[in-house]
């Protein structure tokens, strides 16, 4: 999908061009701002060219999963060419963390968002927000036959009609998340039960879509805003649906995507400047409006067509706990749901 690109005026961009200096194209730092990426370029691509043309500063991104992104700078350590780590996940922003990659934020930019939505430690900070959610097929299923949690799922009528992506750096959070608000034995018990049932695999969340679209599925268990990109391409015809689980639980969660800097970057203070613009107005009405994610920053606009997180039941779960990719993914590996 083509996104358009935005312009952004400098004077929406003064906090974070104190920081590295005016819009007048001039290139700071040791080089290039490197940033290792999580998201795919579709997603942040336009946005990182929105902060280039505003200050001048050019960027490097190196793209991939959030899990090989991490692996990968855990691999590098001390000898990473990265300034800035762009995850998908709160999950692989704590796993880096963990390992003493990341660099303490400057307070004035933990303020931007709320305390949920970052670091304890100060160590990376929320970008955007993406709720977990159940795409439909409108002509296979009506929203009263939905269950009200993800457990309901784990009853065999579901058996064959339910599509995943376990390998996905967002569903691993959502496991992380049951694992600390169910407990181990819980979501050993749903996770096996779910496999039991025969569900459909897919690399990641569009293609989960793309299925319930098609009808190759009924069900799938995905984040809100990829059901939204097809509606934006496709409009109000489309068969498929997204279901907010009204009994909560980590079914509803609202994560995030973040960003951390690590440590010892040659370029920290276009780092700096690039989480603060991400945070800006302009950047943050981009997330809403062409991403369709929730903004992180008050009074921005919702997009057209998401559910207000008012509207949600969404669990009291902090975004810092959910840093132990690796328990959720030897789960996984243990009951053979992924390689």
């Amino acid at each position: 999908m083509r996104v358009p690109r935005l312009i952004v005026p400098c004077a929406a961009l003064a906090a974070a061009l104190a920081l590295a200096g005016s819009c007048g194209g001039e290139q700071r730092g040791d080089g290039e701002l490197v940033v290792y990426s999580g998201r795919s370029e579709t997603l942040v691509g336009p946005v990182v060219e929105m902060f280039e043309s505003a200050t001048g500063i050019n960027v490097s991104v190196k793209y991939g999963s959030t899990s090989e992104i991490a692996a990968t700078l855990t691999e590098e350590g001390k000898n990473t060419s990265a300034d800035v780590f762009f995850a998908q996940d709160p999950a692989g922003l704590g796993a880096v963390a963990a390992e003493g990659i990341l660099a303490p934020l400057d307070q004035d930019i933990l303020a931007l968002v709320p305390e949920w939505a970052r670091s304890r430690g100060g160590l990376w900070i929320g970008i955007s927000g993406r709720a977990r959610t159940v795409v439909y097929n409108t002509d296979a299923v009506k929203p009263s036959q939905l269950p009200p949690t993800l457990e309901g799922f784990a009853d065999p009528a579901w058996r064959g009609r339910i599509g995943w992506a376990p390998t996905n750096g967002s569903f691993q959070a959502m496991v992380t998340a049951m694992r600390l608000v169910w407990g181990e034995d819980r979501t050993r018990t749903w996770l096996a039960a779910i496999e039991a049932n025969d569900p459909r695999l897919y690399p990641s969340n569009t293609p989960v879509v793309a299925a319930a679209v098609a009808g190759e599925i009924d069900v799938g268990f995905v984040n809100h805003y990829y059901l939204h990109r097809f509606l934006a391409e496709e409009g109000e015809g489309l068969t498929a649906r997204n279901h907010h689980l009204t009994g909560g639980g980590p079914g509803s969660m609202v994560m995030v995507a973040g960003v951390g800097v690590v440590a010892g970057a040659l370029n920290a203070t276009e780092a700096a400047a690039f989480i603060e613009f991400m945070l800006s107005e302009p950047a943050q009405q981009y997330f809403a409006d062409q991403t369709h994610e929730y903004p992180l920053v008050e009074g921005v606009r919702l997009g057209a067509l998401v559910t207000p997180t008012a509207d949600l039941n969404i669990p009291d779960i902090d975004m810092a706990d959910l840093s132990d990719l690796i328990g959720t993914q030897a789960m996984l590996r243990d009951l053979g749901i992924i390689p």
